[in-house]
């Protein structure tokens, strides 16, 4: 049987665009309240230049070796324009998965953002883009290129599964997978947190913040 060094599916279905577009406009918190605030990633971080909005297309996914980037090569020709690349590296930090050059060509051809569970390098240059990059840490050794890999199989990074097709979500507060038909209503819930966070700092403002809510939090958690 002939050794394979990479396993290859093909990519999901693209999210509809109007979905997408509406999800740039929310931040990850407000969704993530609706999540039961245990749904997300931790220790994945932004390493782009911040913007308005959000980070937001269909996850196609990659599991690789820590520190090899060959998998990562293979599936960007699995990406298309707005898609979200996501990488389990094994949150090794020895090697880096990308650098300047790699994720440079990943928004040349039109991806929405990428994420490492691993390292990258050259984060000078990539902090002064505004094309999403996240990633576990940092390091200047360069990567492997041999694989094993896998392209478009579930995967977990930073704690958050992610199956192909997903719609990942991420800004500045981290990043979010979102199943692809809870999204109108995690819309609908998220903006509807927006407004009552609005009323609630006007209130403030105006100096008639109720905070009688805090009574009831304290007497529940005495003994």
């Amino acid at each position: 049987m002939e050794y394979k060094a990479l396993r290859k599916n093909a990519s999901a279905p693209q999210i509809d665009a109007k979905i997408l577009d509406a999800l740039r406009d929310l931040p990850t918190a407000a969704i993530s309240d609706n999540m039961h605030r245990n749904i997300g990633s931790s220790n994945l971080h932004p390493y782009h230049r911040a913007g308005k909005q959000s980070m937001a297309g269909t996850a196609v996914t990659a599991r690789s070796r820590g520190g090899d980037n060959l998998t990562y090569l293979r599936a960007l020709e699995f990406c298309r324009p707005g898609d979200v690349l996501v990488v389990d590296a094994q949150g090794d930090l020895n090697n880096a998965v990308v650098g300047g050059i790699l994720s440079f060509y990943a928004a040349k051809i039109g991806l929405a953002g990428i994420v490492i569970d691993g390292a990258i390098r050259d984060v000078a240059e990539i902090r002064e883009r505004d094309f999403p990059v996240y990633a576990r840490g940092v390091t200047h050794r360069g990567p492997y290129k041999d694989g094993p890999g896998e392209i478009n199989v579930p995967i977990a990074v930073g704690g958050l599964v992610v199956n192909p097709g997903d719609i990942v979500v991420g800004d500045q507060d981290g990043l979010l997978a979102i199943v692809p038909e809870d999204a109108e209503r995690l819309i609908e819930k998220a903006r509807a947190v927006l407004v009552a966070e609005e009323k609630t700092m006007q209130a403030m403002r105006e100096g008639r913040w109720d905070r009688s809510f805090i009574d009831a939090l304290e007497a529940r958690c005495n003994n």
